[in-house]
C-alpha cells in the first residue's frame, strides 16, 4: 500500500507542483551503493509519496557534517563517517543502512609470492587512504594470525590501486562491489582477505540518516522519504540489471560495464538483502560490536583529539519506527 502523509494528501489530490522539497547528500561520487535512491526518483517513488527530492553530487564536506549542521535535510554516509559523528554527539540519527554484508576486504597481488596470509604483511607497504580506521582494521588483521602489526604506509588516496597493479605497493583496501569489479574487469590477477576472517568484526555498510530534532517535529516526511526510498531498494534487489541501466541513465559513468558488474556482484552476493534480513534493516547487534571495536581500538576521538570511551550502549544511535505501515 503507498503511504502518502496527510499533510500531502490534499497537495497531491489538486497538483504535484507542491510537492515537498527535501535533500540528501551523498558519501561519495554516484555509485551503485546509491542505486535505490536513484530508482525511487527516476521511478517517481518519490514523486507519489508527495516529495521532490535532490540528490545533491559529493562534495568536498563529509555528508555527516552536512547533516549535523542542518545543511540538508538527509545524507548518505560511510558506516565510520556515521559512527565517528555520533559519537561526537552530533545531533543525527540512522534511519536505514544499506548493505547486509562487509564489502570491504584487504587485497594483494596474486603474484606476489611473499604474501599468502596476512602475518605476510609485517614488513610490507600498504597503499592507504590517511584513516586511523585503516591501521586499526590491518594491525588487528596481522596479530590475529600471529604476525607484528609492523608495515609501511604511504598514503596515495584512489591513486593506491594503479599503485597495486604496477607492483610499487604490497597491498590495499578495497571494495568488492566496486573497485573489485573494477580490477577483474581490467584484468588484474588479485587476491584478498576478508576482514572478519581475522577478528575484525563485521559491520553492515551505507547509511542513511537525518537530524535527530527532525524525527519529532517532521515525522511524516521522514516516514514519506524512507518508505520511498525502502521501495527503491527493494525494486533495485529485485530487478539488479534493469537498476543498473537506470543508475547508467542517470549519471555519467566512462564504463557501463562496471556499472553492470557491480550490480551483479551486488545481487550473486546478497548485499542488498541476505535472505533474511529485511532491505535497509539495522541490526543492533552488528552495530554494536562494530562501534565497540573503534572505541576499544582509539580510532574514535573526541575533539581534544583524545580516545573517547565505550558508552556501554548504541541503541539510541538508529530510529526504524518509519518502517511500522
Amino acid at each position: 500500500m503507498k503511504i502518502v502523509p496527510l499533510s500531502f494528501a490534499a497537495c497531491l489530490a489538486a497538483s504535484t507542483v507542491c510537492a515537498e522539497e527535501v535533500s540528501i547528500a551523498l558519501d561519495w561520487t554516484l555509485n551503485t551503493n546509491h542505486i535505490g535512491l536513484v530508482v525511487a526518483q527516476e521511478k517517481d517513488f518519490y514523486a507519489e509519496a508527495g516529495l521532490e527530492v535532490e540528490i545533491l553530487p559529493y562534495s568536498d564536506t563529509a555528508s555527516t557534517a552536512l547533516l549535523a549542521s542542518g545543511a540538508v535535510d538527509f545524507a548518505y554516509m560511510t558506516a565510520l563517517g556515521f559512527m565517528s559523528a555520533k559519537a561526537g554527539e552530533a545531533p543525527i540519527t540512522a534511519l536505514w543502512v544499506t548493505m547486509q554484508r562487509e564489502a570491504g576486504r584487504l587485497v594483494y597481488n596474486s603474484g606476489n609470492e611473499a604474501i599468502s596470509r596476512p602475518a605476510d604483511l609485517e614488513g610490507k607497504t600498504y597503499a592507504g587512504f590517511g584513516s586511523a580506521w585503516e591501521d586499526a582494521l590491518i594491525s588487528t588483521m596481522i596479530e590475529n594470525d600471529g604476525g607484528t602489526a609492523n608495515y609501511d604506509t604511504v598514503t596515495l588516496g584512489t591513486g593506491a590501486y594503479e599503485a597495486l597493479a604496477s607492483g610499487a605497493v604490497d597491498f590495499t583496501l578495497e571494495v568488492a562491489t566496486w573497485e573489485g569489479v573494477n580490477s577483474t574487469l581490467l584484468g588484474r590477477e588479485q587476491s584478498h582477505f576478508i576482514y572478519a576472517d581475522y577478528g575484525v568484526p563485521e559491520p553492515q555498510g551505507g547509511y542513511i540518516g537525518t537530524q535527530t530534532a527532525r524525527l519529532k517535529s517532521d515525522p511524516d516526511t521522514v516516514k514519506a522519504f524512507m518508505q520511498a526510498t525502502r521501495r527503491g531498494y527493494e525494486w533495485a534487489a529485485a530487478n539488479p540489471q534493469d537498476a543498473a541501466e537506470i543508475l547508467i541513465e542517470s549519471g555519467d559513468f566512462p564504463n557501463e560495464q562496471l556499472v553492470r558488474g557491480s550490480m551483479r556482484v551486488i545481487d550473486e552476493g546478497g548485499y542488498l538483502t541476505d535472505g533474511t534480513t529485511p532491505v535497509g534493516q539495522i541490526d543492533e547487534a552488528r552495530l554494536t560490536k562494530m562501534a565497540q571495536f573503534l572505541y576499544n581500538s582509539g580510532v574514535l576521538r573526541g575533539a581534544d583529539g583524545q580516545p573517547l570511551k565505550w558508552p556501554g550502549d548504541v541503541s539510541g544511535w538508529f530510529d526504524q519506527s518509519w518502517m511500522a505501515d
